[in-house]
């Protein structure tokens, strides 16, 4: 019995890969229903809100959710979207692969992991302007905030996911020597759910050092793990190492419900010419596809990639090519 999913397309060429990643997935026989949804400034304009009241009804019936990039606007009006679903369905982990599909780059045959606490942090959004002086914006507060539960929870993932997928090495980065009391709780965390994992290598490393250590020798790493915006910043270096966010895939996951999305932007500066590249939502939609227990349809899609991407006939302008998003579609699904 098909399972059903919610679609959101997105912004700017949202629908473009959304509409190449579903052409996809229909060709290697993905066992999926489709309801399709706005949010974002497409569903601002056409039903006067971000993020519509049938979208999360939607999502709250199929708990698995498939999103194009969404715009969200700078400095002021509605806040991330984003964020917003990630809150309201608790996708406390998100993951980020970063794996070498293209050859020929600063690296070669990089397989990491990053997995980002996603509801705690900086990012928890508790801000306020501070009045001094008859400026009522004369400053502006955040506040961090690392919970015992959340933190456990994110680690335990990473460790559990490191076990389930064969993998060797958890590392913990954060800044505890300087953030002595969220950071240090983050780490004192870690050190006691490693206890629960003694198969798995596991170290900490402060978070500036394994930016640094990233970038020189990337493959001392295997999957790393840290808190709200240190995962977001470094995830997108990792998508650096493989050639960028266009072959960046990430998955939302919660205890019962999961989000997949392109973790690029919305890019309405070539939205409508044809020539974005699907990458990153198609292995996003591999992802969901083994979230649902479907590996074989999620390695077939992989493999066809890998393929036509090698081939290095039919590439993207991103990837070096001249071939528009139908063209690739196209290929990958010859190669399937």
């Amino acid at each position: 019995m098909a399972r059903t999913i919610t679609v959101i397309p997105g912004d700017g060429i949202g629908p473009e890969v959304t509409d190449a990643t579903l052409e996809v997935l229909n060709a290697a026989g993905a066992d999926l229903e489709y309801d399709t949804q706005l949010a974002g400034l497409t569903a601002l304009k056409e039903a006067r809100n971000p993020l519509p009241q049938a979208t999360m009804d939607s999502a709250e019936r199929t708990r698995v959710i498939l999103k194009g990039p969404l715009t969200t606007p700078s400095g002021s009006g509605f806040r991330s979207i984003n964020v917003q679903l990630r809150k309201v369905f608790d996708l406390y982990a998100n993951v980020r692969p970063a794996r070498t599909i293209q050859p020929g780059g600063r690296y070669e045959d990089i397989d990491l992991v990053l997995i980002r606490e996603n509801t705690e942090g900086l990012y928890v959004g508790v801000e306020h302007y501070i009045g001094m002086q008859g400026d009522p914006r004369a400053a502006a507060e955040s506040v961090m905030i690392v919970t015992r539960f959340g933190a456990e929870r994110i680690l335990r993932y990473a460790f559990e996911y490191a076990r389930s997928r064969g993998r060797k090495k958890v590392t913990l980065a954060h800044k505890a020597n300087i953030l002595k009391y969220t950071q240090g709780l983050f780490l004192e965390v870690a050190e006691e759910v490693a206890k629960d994992f003694p198969d798995i290598e596991s170290e900490d490393r402060i978070i500036d050092a394994t930016a640094m250590q990233l970038v020189l020798d990337p493959y001392r790493f295997d999957v790393l793990v840290m808190e709200n915006m240190f995962g977001d910043i470094l995830s997108d270096l990792m998508a650096g190492l493989v050639g960028g966010l266009g072959f960046a895939p990430a998955g939302n996951i919660g205890t019962d419900a999961a989000m997949f999305e392109a973790v690029h932007g919305s890019a309405p500066d070539i939205a409508g010419q044809g020539v974005a590249n699907p990458t990153a939502l198609l292995l996003s939609a591999c992802l969901m596809l083994e979230h649902l227990g479907d590996d074989e349809t999620s390695t077939r899609i992989r493999s066809a990639i890998d393929t036509v991407v090698l081939a290095g006939k039919v590439r993207t302008v991103d990837m070096g090519g001249d071939a528009g998003t139908a063209d690739y579609t196209r290929a990958l699904v010859e190669a399937l």
